[in-house]
């Protein structure tokens, strides 16, 4: 263009310009390039206004602080929302009050909500999302909750881990609640199912890396244990951790009185030289439980689906992503009794290795490793 113009002469721009309609802006640009020999880049990403995340670098994860520890899955697992009980209001007066931010630097409530439903947050009460009740030590066991998730994302060497089991997954012609494409006829009821799976899961929530454990027995305290213990190989290769904090609700297997789960923590405990920390949600606030979310995805990801086979069910939970990553499937071989127990001499030599904090003794639980 600009040696097209240069050949037309004096009042070659205005001439091309008025017949040919091209830009003269972008015609002197190609002849100041023709002048200096070198091609002028456009450069659009350095135009217009910038995004707030290059002034303020933290502020996409302060919010993320904020919001994470007060979000909960939709209970009924029909979409994949994270609800929050916050406006973005009130997540803009805690990033002054508690991430320290000038009222001055930070953007409008209007893009703060933006950001939030980026992130994936929905700051919106569903009557669906509420818990049914509350004990008097459910806010102090919140407080203790977030105060060890938060040591745990921080600290080197220091793992958190969210775990919980998932509804039994009954393997038939069952519908799901869901369209299939396939046209395929499902029953209208879940009689006689071919088989039942039980399905445990270990979320780290810092890596956004997803383990879940299969088994046709029950879930059981010994289950649970064993799939921890067939899991640890593979975090203390990557992590190297001296430190574990899990995050559970006071499921009937796996709360800090079921006998036989804490005979099995502290022999994992002792076997493994690691500090066990047990932080658990506080009663009809499971929701709050980070894996929760993950079923959330799992059920939304195989709805309508005929799971019709192990091989199926076990295909369709490897080809779920969450956050862009698809969990490790491992299938638990064996039979897993419930009911199983310690007498109260037994359990008198465990309890001896706990500390209970005071106040929240069911709900927060150390377990130390053996000097020896």
């Amino acid at each position: 263009m600009a040696q097209i113009v240069d050949a037309c002469g004096y009042g070659g721009q205005r001439w091309i310009e008025e017949r040919l309609h091209w830009n003269r802006g972008t015609i002197r640009k190609g002849q100041q390039a023709l002048r200096c020999g070198v091609p002028i880049a456009d450069d659009f990403s350095k135009r217009g206004r910038k995004k707030i995340e290059t002034h303020l670098e933290h502020l996409t994860s302060d919010i993320k602080n904020i919001a994470d520890p007060v979000s909960q899955a939709d209970p009924t697992f029909r979409t994949t929302q994270v609800y929050i009980p916050l406006t973005a209001k009130a997540v803009r007066k805690a990033l002054i009050v508690e991430k320290g931010y000038a009222d001055s630097d930070l953007p409008t409530e209007r893009t703060i909500l933006s950001k939030l439903n980026a992130l994936g947050y929905r700051p919106k009460k569903v009557a669906k999302s509420k818990p049914k009740k509350k004990i008097p030590e459910t806010d102090a066991i919140f407080d203790r909750v977030h105060l060890l998730n938060r040591q745990a994302d921080r600290t080197n060497g220091t793992l958190r881990i969210s775990m919980d089991a998932k509804a039994a997954i009954k393997v038939g012609l069952f519908s799901r609640g869901g369209q299939n494409r396939r046209g395929v006829r499902a029953l209208d009821h879940d009689f006689k199912p071919d088989a039942v799976l039980s399905l445990f899961g270990f979320l780290l929530p810092a890596h956004n890396e997803n383990h879940f454990y299969f088994s046709d027995s029950k879930v059981t305290a010994d289950f649970i244990i064993d799939a921890l213990e067939s899991l640890w190989p593979s975090l203390e290769e990557t992590y190297h951790p001296h430190t574990l904090v899990l995050n559970m609700d006071n499921g009937p297997e796996n709360n800090s009185h079921r006998t036989q789960f804490i005979k099995r923590i502290v022999d994992f405990a002792h076997h493994h030289s690691v500090t066990v920390r047990l932080a658990y949600y506080p009663p009809y606030h499971s929701k709050y439980n980070p894996i929760e979310r993950v079923w959330g995805i799992l059920e939304n990801h195989w709805n309508g689906e005929l799971l019709d086979s192990v091989d199926k069910v076990l295909g369709l939970a490897n080809t779920m992503t969450w956050n862009g990553c698809s969990p490790q499937i491992h299938m638990l071989e064996g039979e897993y009794s419930a009911g199983v127990k310690l007498s109260n001499a037994e359990m008198k030599e465990y309890e001896s290795l706990l500390y209970r904090m005071p106040g929240l003794e069911k709900w927060s639980v150390d377990i130390q490793p053996s000097p020896n």
